[in-house]
């Protein structure tokens, strides 16, 4: 059995129109979701054993936050590839991981995020909202066998859930 993380990164600022896409920051929301995120995500068992984000920005300070929140700051990487990444491409890189990995995180972007939930649990996700996670549980024992149908949607939190 693996489990998979999906986390859209936080909300971001668009208060300097002349920054390029990658080098949005987060907004104050967003900087104060992650670390709400973080904590709500350390309380998740089985812990995160690795920590995959794009390093965009925004996905970056958001992976930085989560990560730094949870404990896992050792655990993340950053990842070109995740950078509005489609949700064949995320796939992918989920199926590259080796199977000491149980616990599979991946901060990225939609709409690869939302329809690769969908794609995988059929969770019927119409948006994942910034900073929101969707935890899977695949019925695998090899990453590589991970594909389209073979998840379970465990739970979907996002920052205003808490409220």
């Amino acid at each position: 059995m693996k489990h998979l993380s999906l986390i859209r990164h936080a909300k971001s600022s668009w208060a300097e129109p002349d920054l390029g896409d990658f080098e949005r920051p987060l907004n104050r929301r967003g900087e104060r979701d992650a670390p709400q995120m973080g904590r709500r995500f350390a309380a998740v068992e089985p812990l995160a054993d690795r920590l995959l984000a794009s390093p965009a920005l925004r996905a970056k300070r958001t992976a930085l936050l989560i990560a730094s929140e949870a404990g896992l700051c050792e655990r993340l990487h950053f990842e070109r590839a995740l950078y509005l990444a489609s949700p064949g491409e995320m796939l992918g890189l989920a199926q590259e991981q080796g199977d000491d990995v149980q616990h599979l995180a991946l901060v990225a972007h939609n709409p690869g995020t939302t329809a690769l939930a969908n794609l995988l649990a059929d969770a019927n996700i119409q948006n994942v909202p910034t900073c929101g996670i969707v935890r899977i549980e695949l019925d695998i024992e090899h990453w590589r066998d991970a594909a389209p149908g073979r998840g379970r949607l465990l739970d979907f939190d996002y920052p205003k859930k808490g409220n």
